[in-house]
């Protein structure tokens, strides 16, 4: 499939927008100042915060109950049934950071979405998403290899008339993690529960119940996974029914940019396995700078 050239652009654009606005170590010829950019005690509060943690690499689907400070574009190409395509550039994703020891707060860029059927092919905007996640326990490899974090999510009705929920969607989750080995070699498993609740509009946004689960293994900067998404969907056009969906996924990382840029980037495949389905199968790009 190929790709347009202003959501290419706008990666590439990004990416190095974030490596470049990470500023320079303190040296000890400026007597541990980094230029005087302010940015130090923040640099302290985050690195505290990830070394307290396990060290597992985010999934390609699920989203991790670790603390993370990075920027993340994501791609996907979706086949829907009725010969309905839905290409999404940007899937939401945008800057995480770790403003408090046990907090990271997300801020979506909104994902440009292209949608193709037999009427021909309508673009524009998703809306706007924020995430707020809580760590109330954690401990890194060294010390019991787990975590457990709660998420607070909202989506605001900012995109086109196309592609808005026109509502505001909250999203409270609940997200656990354990591991097995070192930080060089091991195996993890990454769960959220989460139900989203529409504002208004109960009838046609329905209340879906998400669950994901993530089995990840990793040895040195390689991290295969296998992924599963059930959804139940409570009231709304599919009240009743559930969809379950597998993820092959790999992701690739960390790989040294600058003394604190981090390139990650992985890739998968998602297909539809129970009968009910609101899409076939869908292809998943990531790439992710940490700071």
């Amino acid at each position: 499939m190929t790709l347009t050239r202003r959501p290419v652009s706008l990666v590439a654009v990004l990416l190095s927008l974030a490596a470049g606005m990470i500023p320079a170590p303190a040296s000890a010829d400026d007597g541990g100042a980094s230029g005087g950019s302010g940015f130090d005690d923040w640099f302290a509060i985050s690195d505290a915060a990830k070394e307290s943690q396990p060290h597992w690499m985010t999934p390609v689907v699920t989203v991790t109950p670790r603390l993370e400070q990075e920027f993340r574009y994501d791609q996907s190409w979706q086949n829907r049934p009725k010969n309905v395509s839905l290409d999404n550039y940007g899937g939401g994703k945008g800057f995480e950071i770790i403003p408090a020891p046990n907090t990271e707060l997300i801020i979506g860029v909104p994902g440009y979405q292209l949608r193709t059927n037999a009427a021909g092919r309508t673009t524009g905007w998703a809306d706007e998403t924020f995430l707020v996640k809580y760590r109330f326990a954690a401990e890194n490899e060294e010390h019991g290899n787990y975590i457990v974090t709660g998420f607070l999510g909202v989506s605001v009705p900012s995109g086109s008339a196309a592609f808005s929920n026109n509502y505001t969607i909250v999203t409270p989750t609940l997200a656990a993690g354990k591991g097995w080995g070192t930080r060089a070699a091991g195996f993890d498993v990454q769960s959220t529960l989460g139900v989203a609740v529409p504002t208004a509009n109960l009838s046609t946004l329905g209340m879906p119940v998400t669950w994901n689960t993530a089995l990840q293994g990793h040895c040195g900067k390689l991290w295969p996974e296998l992924e599963a998404q059930y959804v139940y969907f409570k009231d709304g056009p599919n009240d009743g029914r559930s969809q379950l969906a597998l993820t092959a996924g790999v992701v690739v990382g960390r790989f040294e940019l600058s003394h604190r840029a981090r390139l990650i980037i992985g890739g998968g495949f998602q297909k539809v396995v129970s009968s009910f389905k609101t899409f076939e199968r869908t292809w998943l790009l990531t790439a992710r700078v940490a700071f």
